[in-house]
């Protein structure tokens, strides 16, 4: 599997992409390309255009959540797939794949919308649209987790203003939140958004889906912001007994907790146009 940092908070000296607090990451394997996540404006979509990927012949889009900083980049996406049908280019439909909250509406106070723009409806102009809460294939080796279980006592879940379900506004934990896993040779490589149902939690559950036990790489957000040195220690202690051979850190996850897992984690810089390759 080859993968590209499209979009993160960050950019790598001498790319001279752009960067924006949100992620786009682009996978490229059995043949299929795959993009979780579409950052927050059309940035992701310049940053391919750059790097010479036509974002316009994806084959599946997945959401790791309904965040604005993850999802709102699909409208230019959408524009970019419409504007190669308008040519005449031969119509086809990617597939997109996301939990059934990801669509819901968000808000952390009124008028301050944090959710998706769009709803399964408008997506459908452009995208076969697969909603599960069940982990769906996505190529060979890559698995979409769908739902994924608070198993640890340490990932607690935190609310993040209000979402809208079938009684109201209730408050937000994110059971969206979802990630990514490859079946590589040297092991499990979790590709995860923002990590809000806990970066351990999502291990945990792809080791339990999978049925593969080492970890070789994990890359996306961790969603560890706040200075909080007992999640650390504990976060940094069950990802050593999976035998991580390399963290790759990024988006929303804070320097504090960069440095507290470097103390006994291969931990790597990452920022929009990095290149990995896993076999």
């Amino acid at each position: 599997m080859k993968l590209t940092v499209l979009i993160d908070n960050n950019t790598l000296t001498d790319s001279y992409l752009l960067g924006e607090p949100a992620l786009s990451l682009y996978m490229e394997e059995g043949g299929a390309s795959v993009l979780l996540d579409c950052g927050y404006s059309d940035a992701a979509s310049r940053n391919a255009s750059r790097l010479g990927i036509d974002l316009a012949a994806i084959d599946t889009v997945a959401l790791s959540h309904g965040h604005n900083d993850h999802t709102w980049g699909l409208v230019p996406l959408m524009a970019c797939l419409a504007e190669k049908a308008a040519t005449g280019a031969p119509g086809r439909k990617p597939r997109l794949v996301a939990h059934p909250e990801a669509l819901a509406p968000r808000q952390i106070a009124p008028g301050e919308p944090i959710g998706s723009l769009l709803g399964r409806e408008a997506l459908e102009q452009c995208f076969t649209v697969t909603l599960s809460r069940e982990p769906v294939q996505l190529t060979d080796r890559l698995l979409f987790l769908g739902e994924i279980p608070r198993l640890l006592p340490f990932e607690t879940a935190r609310p993040i203003g209000q979402r809208h379900g079938p009684q109201g506004l209730v408050p937000d934990e994110l059971p969206d939140d979802t990630a990514l896993a490859y079946c590589g040779g040297d092991g499990l490589v979790i590709i995860t958004g923002c990590s809000h149902a806990g970066i351990c939690n999502i291990t945990e559950h792809a080791r339990r889906v999978t049925g593969l036990r080492r970890v070789a790489a994990i890359i996306g957000g961790l969603h560890l912001l706040a200075p909080d040195p007992a999640l650390f220690a504990a976060t940094a202690d069950y990802l050593k007994r999976t035998g991580l051979a390399a963290l790759y850190p990024c988006h929303c996850t804070g320097l504090a907790a960069k440095l507290a897992l470097a103390k006994t984690l291969p931990l790597h810089d990452v920022g929009s146009g990095l290149r990995l390759s896993f076999s």
